[in-house]
């Protein structure tokens, strides 16, 4: 084992009442990839700033590495003093630090070197932090909510990066496909204590419910034993003549212990408030189309049905038109062509992704139940307004408290607490995924899965959007985005899956055609020249046995390579090892795509051979 670059023991934070931390313990070593997760609110940013140094525990013991250096990416990036994104990003360098890689990172994430900081959206402000941080390549990379406002190809651009990155990783998400994929060990921080899983993302879930049932059980060991020492105590023999003081004693710990603890947080108890039935066709759309000031559409001739109970995911880029075409559909935006028709009894519910509808000044209360007392209705009963607060996990002394006090984790339960006590059957949801706990994601899922009436979301988590979504939209050309939109059957995997089908078959279109065009203009050769044509040739029939087996091979090669970059121990005792196997992972990866086309074109030709 490694020695530990950072070592956080027995850390103690309060901040007035309950302790945030009490006693966490966090160990970093070289090459590792931890993940922390928890609750809102259980300290895991905290925790991530006292390993950066920008916060200082009341009590603990921390290390770090003198030699060490170490990046932190902030959920809200300070751009203050910097006149260029270039500039912000090149003063995270060190002084032998390479400041090409700024370049080179700030173009990959589509960033515009010369722009002020200052008037950058949420999505490019976390991309140019990302590119301040990871431009150094430091020993630790401390990363807090790395994917919140990107898009999906540049949420998968940087899981790449940091799948070839030498440095440690500590990183904050919400997003479980991210982290799936960039972990291989979990810290769980949980009523201030840290607890620790030497395995990724992937196996947490399981495991944390293992530990939460052992937990249950011996709450309840512990409190039939208090059960059986208390008889003893009322009814025992040696209690009625003598008392043994040290069972009261232990009696008394036993009782303070069991008082004392602390359950997890609850769950959120929540129900959709139904509404009325809409008609069959809730929206139709037919050749719609929309640019802004004589730029080329962001959406172009764009048709669809959408009818009641159907989940429609809209995915893209930044910049690609999204929420433009969910505004047009749901009447919120004209259209430059086209019309746009609803279905009768539409009662429409909105979740914005800037969370609009907030008024910083107005309390929770007054927010929920617009003002009219302490009571609201939810599916036809009237619940008070504290009890209704604590089924989305608010206190209630927070029913008087300010809106712009909240995180941004309780604004988005807040603004869903509200939308789910209003009846309604078209559900809006753009970025309804940004800020929520895990927890609460799992609820989101639940009500959009289980939600009576139609719904249209936007969104950048891969593993919310196959969980929920029945059709999903997107560009047709999602690199350089022209108006066009797709609709695929199913999530955002089965869009992959039919998309790389598409590409294959149009290459293989594009190769026939060329082949076509060759013939054509070539003399014509005798009649037993032509049939002879029309079957493969032996290079062709042994590619189409032998490639199989070799695509086979290499798959077993590129997990072996996979398996071995997955020990954490690899990068510290061999670098160079490290660099070479990912070097080789990459080439692997890039043989098995090219196999694969190359076997799908023959087999198309196989078909269009024997079917002739």
């Amino acid at each position: 084992m490694a020695p530990p670059i950072l070592k956080l023991d027995d850390i103690l934070l309060s901040f007035g009442g309950a302790p945030l931390l009490d006693g966490a313990e966090l160990q970093v070593e070289p090459g590792d990839r931890i993940c922390l997760v928890g609750r809102n609110g259980s300290g895991k940013s905290t925790l991530l700033k006292i390993a950066a140094g920008q916060v200082e525990p009341q009590s603990g013991e921390i290390f770090r590495h003198p030699s060490s250096t170490i990046r932190y990416l902030p959920q809200a990036p300070d751009f203050e003093g910097f006149q260029t994104v270039q500039a912000y990003a090149e003063a995270g360098l060190g002084p032998n630090d390479d400041v090409y890689r700024v370049t080179y990172l700030l173009e990959h994430l589509g960033l515009d070197g010369e722009a002020d900081p200052q008037t950058l959206s949420g999505g490019e402000a976390r991309r140019a932090a990302l590119a301040r941080v990871l431009a150094p390549e430091p020993d630790i990379l401390l990363l807090d909510e790395p994917t919140n406002h990107l898009d999906l190809p540049t949420i998968e651009w940087l899981e790449e990066e940091l799948l070839r990155t030498r440095s440690a990783l500590l990183v904050i998400s919400h997003d479980r496909r991210f982290l799936e994929r960039v972990s291989r060990i979990t810290i769980w921080l949980d009523r201030g204590r840290s607890l620790r899983l030497d395995k990724g993302f992937g196996s947490f879930e399981a495991w944390r419910d293992t530990v939460l049932e052992a937990e249950e059980l011996e709450q309840h060991k512990l409190g039939r034993q208090i059960e059986r020492e208390e008889h003893w105590l009322r009814y025992g023999v040696t209690a009625r003549r003598k008392r043994n003081m040290r069972r009261l004693s232990d009696l008394k710990t036993m009782r303070a212990e069991h008082r004392g603890h602390k359950g997890p947080q609850g769950r959120i108890n929540a129900q959709v408030a139904e509404g009325r039935d809409s008609g069959k066709l809730v929206i139709e759309a037919e050749g719609i189309s929309k640019s802004y000031d004589g730029a080329d559409p962001v959406v172009r001739d764009f048709s669809m049905r959408i009818n009641r109970g159907d989940c429609i995911g809209i995915v893209g880029p930044n910049g690609a038109g999204k929420t433009t075409l969910l505004k047009m559909l749901i009447g919120e935006l004209e259209t430059d062509t086209g019309f746009v028709r609803h279905g009768s009894k539409l009662d429409i519910a909105v979740l914005d992704q800037r969370r609009d509808v907030l008024n910083p000044d107005e309390t929770l209360a007054h927010y929920l139940t617009d003002g009219r007392g302490d009571s609201l209705i939810v599916n036809g009963e009237a619940k008070h307004v504290t009890g209704y607060m604590k089924d989305f996990l608010f206190q209630p002394e927070q029913a008087r408290t300010p809106i712009r006090n909240l995180s941004g984790g309780e604004k988005a339960r807040l603004v869903l607490a509200r939308i789910l006590s209003r009846p309604s059957n078209l559900l809006i949801l753009d970025e309804p995924t940004n800020d929520l706990d895990m927890e609460t994601l799992d609820l989101l899922q639940e009500v959009v899965s289980s939600y009576p009436g139609t719904v249209i979301l936007i969104s950048h988590d891969r593993d919310f959007l196959d969980r929920t979504v029945n059709s999903t939209l997107a560009p047709a050309n999602p690199s350089e985005p022209d108006g066009r939109w797709i609709a695929y059957a199913g999530g955002y995997s089965d869009m992959l899956t039919q998309r790389g089908v598409e590409a294959r078959e149009k290459k293989a279109a594009r190769s026939a055609q060329e082949a076509s065009s060759r013939s054509a203009t070539a003399p014509k050769p005798p009649a037993a020249s032509r049939d002879s044509a029309r079957k493969l040739s032996y290079k062709q029939k042994f590619a189409l046995e032998s490639l199989p087996v070799k695509i086979e091979e290499a798959q077993v090669k590129l997990a072996k390579i996979e398996a071995e970059m997955a020990d954490p121990a690899l990068f510290a005792k061999n670098p160079d090892g490290f660099a070479a196997r990912a070097k080789t992972h990459d080439a692997l990866k890039a043989e098995i795509e090219a196999m694969e086309g190359e076997w799908m074109e023959l087999e198309i030709l196989r078909e269009e051979i024997e079917g002739s």
